[in-house]
């Protein structure tokens, strides 16, 4: 389970493809390029243990820094390519990078980086991938060295930062296995298992590669012998035309994309033969019960959803049957122990409602923030970690998702969690997206507010406003429904799905 076992064995095997470029990459390249870039870091003096960034949109040189950086004992620190050059910096400076590499569609912020290097005291080198002024260039680096393997090989690791959501993004670093390189990339035998990824899998991958679920899945399947397709940004139609051209067999998305093909004209959906698809898994936010209920019923009892995060301290998953069965689940474990504690850290009862912890995951910390490290370990039992979410187990195991605590609304002494808020408003036709949180409120300490962007060609108004919050009460309890609604053209969303929640929220707060 690792490239270079399938680029000895079936060299002319694909293993890329990149639609908007038209460019294959067989595993024998994949091989070549990756040991190259090997012999790129030793020739810039970076070791076994080394760190090194890049900010790389969805090319083939992602791959190549990926597999190079496996086999060479560095950690890699995948960077966000809608960072400013403040927010890049700091990533380099935190994770102690010695290399930075940058694409040319970030040149501006190459630029200001060039500029403060010196505010970046580890970094050693900045280097372009493709052409930004007079920055050395990634593959004529590349083009000068062997294409045989280093004769230091060592197995490296990765470093994700998170989103951010809640203030400045926190490595999560895990003890490295070291070793030979030919490991299989994480958690790989546990997607062949769940989901049946093979050698045989076409895998669609629309989503930006420095996330971690991205990168995660085209890694493994990589890692089994499969095909990527990688798209270098989700668009609906084309999403389901690559389905076609390719005879995709597996892809994993977030709920937005699925509100968004649902959101296409029926007549538009039903064009494209989909039926290669034998897996459609989502995860990475709440999906609403009717969009779920919506895809199971176009495409079949194919849709699996799974719970986990960049921490890797549990792993829940269930399935299209399973679901149909508990709706709104988000399953069992398969990794880790699941427990739902009260604030004091206190084990609570099946059905009971409080702060999500896994125990017997994979340890983990926060990079130079052992205070973060320590808030996300239970009181009472110092190896349960959560990710920060409120949920309840029910009778059977079945794990359901409540919010983010971090993002529960109390008002009047009622907890409100504004994920079940946004699950209904999210289906009204006017609706594209939609933000529910708490504002302040003289007599109840907070009220629900909902900022909303409408659908296409329509205006968000005072009589959209009022017509949403009579819909609201409607279906549920005045409570929880919003006093208010505001409205913007595009709310702050990663490519994952995940809402920068608290960038809205700190509008209304003094």
């Amino acid at each position: 389970m690792h490239p270079r076992i399938h680029a000895s064995e079936r060299p002319d095997a694909i293993a890329l493809i990149f639609p908007a470029s038209g460019e294959r990459i067989s595993y024998g390249e994949l091989e070549l390029r990756a040991n190259r870039g090997a012999h790129v870091f030793r020739a810039l003096g970076l070791q076994t243990g080394d760190t090194a960034a890049f900010a790389c949109d969805n090319r083939a040189a992602f791959f190549e820094l990926y597999w190079s950086c496996q086999r060479a004992g560095i950690t890699l620190v995948p960077v966000s390519t809608r960072l400013k050059a403040e927010e890049i910096a700091y990533i380099v400076t935190d994770s102690g990078s010695k290399a930075l590499l940058i694409s040319e569609a970030l040149h501006e912020q190459a630029a200001q980086l060039a500029a403060q290097r010196s505010a970046m005291p580890a970094l050693e080198h900045l280097i372009a991938i493709g052409m930004i002024d007079d920055l050395p260039d990634w593959q004529a680096l590349c083009a000068d060295q062997p294409a045989t393997p280093i004769a230091d090989e060592t197995a490296g690791d990765r470093m994700v930062y998170s989103s951010g959501t809640t203030g400045r993004p926190k490595g999560i670093r895990f003890a490295g296995n070291g070793g030979g390189p030919i490991q299989s990339a994480p958690i790989t035998g546990l997607f062949s298992q769940l989901y049946g990824i093979t050698g045989d899998t076409v895998y669609l991958s629309p989503a930006p590669l420095y996330h971690s679920a991205p990168l995660g899945f085209t890694a493994a399947v990589l890692s089994l012998g499969g095909t990527c397709v990688i798209m270098d940004r989700f668009a609906p139609e084309a999403f389901l035309e690559l389905i076609e051209a390719h005879q995709i067999t597996a892809t994993q998305v977030v709920p937005t994309m699925f509100v968004r093909l649902l959101k296409l004209p029926e007549a538009k959906r039903k064009q494209h033969d989909l039926s290669s698809l034998r897996q459609v898994i989502h995860a990475a936010a709440p999906c609403p019960v009717p969009v779920k209920r919506a895809m199971i019923e176009w495409l079949g009892p194919i849709v699996y959803e799974y719970y986990s995060g960049s921490e890797g301290a549990g792993f829940t998953t269930i399935s299209s049957a399973e679901w149909l069965e508990r709706p709104g689940s988000i399953g069992r474990t398969v990794m880790g122990e699941a427990h739902i504690c009260d604030d004091a850290g206190n084990e609570l009862a099946a059905g009971e409602t409080g702060i999500i912890y896994f125990g017997a995951g994979r340890p983990f910390s926060y990079h130079n923030s052992p205070e973060k490290t320590a808030s996300a370990r239970n009181p009472q039992h110092p190896d349960w970690a959560t990710l920060g979410d409120v949920g309840h187990i029910d009778e059977a195991g079945y794990l359901f998702l409540s919010d983010r605590k971090d993002f529960m609304i109390i008002s009047g002494g009622v907890n409100i969690y504004p994920q079940e808020v946004e699950s209904l408003l999210i289906t009204h036709p006017k609706v594209a997206d939609v933000a529910v949180f708490g504002v302040p409120n003289a007599d109840f300490g907070e009220e629900v507010k909902a900022v909303v962007q409408p659908a296409p060609g329509i205006t968000g108004d005072l009589p959209l406003a009022e017509e949403l919050i009579v819909w609201t009460r409607e279906r549920m309890a005045d409570v929880k429904c919003p006093r208010s609604i505001d409205f913007e053209e595009n709310l702050p969303r990663a490519d994952t799905g995940k809402l920068y929640k608290q960038e809205l929220k700190a509008r209304y707060w003094p």
